[in-house]
């Protein structure tokens, strides 16, 4: 199992657009899962992450900031998957 984190925050254009980007792609891997945390619901990752979101993890581990090209999301996946 692959676990995707979408770090975003509320009213985030740049969140709104790589969503269902992210989305999508985890959609496409059935070994794949995705959740969402806000960065207004948890100081630490506030005080990380708070000049590069939207920011993708893929197993905890940083992917992508800003935005998601979805073709590198999904190999990405593809390698944790069959690692």
């Amino acid at each position: 199992m692959v676990e995707i984190t979408f770090i975003a925050k509320p009213g985030c254009h740049l969140c709104d657009e790589a969503r269902p980007v992210v989305e999508r792609v985890v959609a496409g891997f059935p070994g794949a899962t995705m959740h969402e945390v806000s960065i207004l619901d948890d100081p630490e990752l506030e005080a990380r992450w708070s000049e590069d979101i939207p920011v993708v993890l893929i197993d905890g581990r940083p992917h992508s900031s800003w935005r998601v090209d979805p073709v590198k999301l999904a190999d990405r996946i593809q390698a944790r998957l069959t690692a």
